[in-house]
């Protein structure tokens, strides 16, 4: 059967994965958007379904003024004696931590917080024995993948943290995972930083403190070297045992926007590719230690179908699994309905690290029409493509003297510039619609039974090789300005 990359689009990076009985259960980071740590789960491996978030309490994770791609970083999900363990870093806090839940439908516990440094936590459990690791420096100074083993009851270190392998030589050694197979135990990890270099290496040993021995062929998983191919970015994965013994690794990467423009603003997303064992228990994955974007492969089933949702609205989304707040919302200023939402503006803007009133869903594909009706009370309120607060494009009403009008608004930087304007007299009512395409977005207004643009802006302005950072583009509706009251409806998101 052919399957295509990737198998979950959008802004959903650094994938996580464990398998209870015959059902997969993944985690990707959030960064300063909450709830926090999305959760999917899935039977075959292909279509995911979003069953909730790790960290929906403000008491689990600090996210006041957490600027754009501080916060929640790398998480891992395990499943040891019933029971499921989620750990991660606020990288704003500097803080590793874990959590845990019985009930995977259910909330999970206050954090539990590890005396050890670094990013990229993970869990290793064996004999009674839980191992933490993250990348760092160790009890010695000495850097690369650290390790300890803690109290998995309180999070206590029983043992020094110390450094147990320090990568193939690449910059940015991150993201370790230990597994045990075939009767070693092997430590995978990223190097190369989470850009056009990533790429994902190992090594293997006779105990899960090493010594490790590194594959001779590292990197194991790499797109760096493919110029001119629309995924690139490959790495940071975690391995998974199907129900058939078919060994698999989950990663991230990203699609460019062209083939030869080398800007991505979708974000990090998750995809699928298969590891194959050899006869001495090395592995190698992908094609020729590439991912493609998409693969023919006899390992699943031909009845299943991948499935693709094409159109969201406010009726087929959940506002608790679809839609995320910019930090921890003032949830007084939410009304959300099921046709409709009602949003309060206050005197926070997109423009700063806090928490404006702001509700969005990751753009999951290049070509889309975005439109909703927006009605306006005062203030300012209508859609933004969402970067971070210093990148983003804005199409809305305002009110302004006491007319109403409809303006296209660049953020790239430091130049915040309002390039056109439209008035809407007295009326208060206008629907609003933002044209995708891989190079471009196209803003205009629609009046009378025609769509009038008001003007266009390339993407890759807000992509990460212009903005910086970890996160994707949002498709954010907003409402600013103290006393600012605005009804959304009609909204509706179609993929092409």
């Amino acid at each position: 059967m052919k399957y295509n990359n990737p198998v979950i689009k959008g802004f959903y990076p650094d994938p996580s994965i464990c398998k209870v009985n015959d059902t997969y259960y993944l985690v990707c980071s959030s960064f300063q958007y909450f709830p926090g740590v999305p959760l999917f789960e899935s039977k075959d491996l292909l279509n995911w379904t979003q069953i909730g978030h790790c960290l929906t309490r403000k008491s689990q994770i600090h996210l006041e003024t957490v600027s754009s791609s501080g916060g929640v970083f790398a998480p891992t999900i395990r499943y040891n004696n019933g029971r499921f363990y989620m750990t991660t870093t606020n990288d704003t806090t500097r803080q590793n931590f874990y959590i845990w839940t019985d009930d995977i439908y259910g909330e999970w516990s206050e954090p539990i917080m590890v005396d050890q440094g670094g990013i990229d936590p993970d869990l290793y459990f064996e004999d009674g024995k839980a191992f933490f690791m993250s990348n760092g420096t160790d009890d010695e100074g000495i850097g690369g993948i650290i390790q300890c083993e803690i109290d998995i009851e309180t999070g206590h270190k029983k043992t020094p943290s110390r450094s147990v392998w320090q990568g193939s030589g690449g910059r940015y050694l991150e993201s370790p995972h230990l597994y045990k197979m075939n009767g070693y135990y092997y430590l995978m990890a990223s190097e190369g930083g989470t850009e056009y270099g990533h790429m994902v290496t190992y090594a293997r040993g006779d105990s899960p403190s090493g010594p490790f021995e590194p594959y001779a062929k590292n990197p194991v998983l790499t797109n760096r070297n493919l110029g001119g191919y629309e995924l690139q970015g490959v790495g940071h994965g975690d391995l998974i045992q199907d129900e058939a013994g078919n060994w698999w690794i989950f990663h991230l990467g990203f699609r460019q926007s062209g083939q030869w423009l080398t800007y991505h603003h979708l974000g990090r997303e998750v995809f699928l590719t298969p590891v194959t064992f050899d006869e001495e228990g090395w592995f190698t994955a992908g094609h020729k230690g590439t991912t493609l974007m998409s693969f023919d492969t006899d390992r699943i089933s031909d009845i299943v179908i991948q499935q693709e949702k094409k159109s969201y609205t406010f009726e087929n989304t959940d506002w608790n699994l679809d839609w995320c707040f910019l930090r921890h919302p003032n949830t007084e200023n939410y009304l959300l309905e099921q046709g409709n939402i009602k949003l309060k503006g206050t005197e926070v803007t997109l423009d700063v690290p806090a928490s404006p009133t702001f509700i969005g869903l990751r753009q999951k594909d290049f070509d889309a029409t975005i439109s909703v009706d927006v009605r306006l009370t005062n203030g300012e309120a209508g859609i933004t493509i969402y970067m971070d607060e210093q990148h983003h494009y804005d199409l809305a009403i305002r009110k302004e003297q006491g007319v109403y009008k409809v303006i296209e608004r660049l953020n790239i930087g430091d130049i915040k510039s309002v390039e056109n304007e439209v008035e809407l007299g007295n009326d208060h009512h206008a629907t609003l619609m933002i044209q995708a395409s891989h190079e471009r977005y196209s803003f205009l207004i629609h009046a009378d039974g025609k769509d009038n643009l008001l003007g266009t802006a390339q993407t890759k302005y807000l992509s990460s090789e212009v903005a910086g950072g970890f996160t994707g583009v949002l498709i954010g509706l907003y409402a600013s300005g103290e006393g600012s009251v605005a009804e959304f409806s009609k909204f509706k998101c179609d993929y092409l």
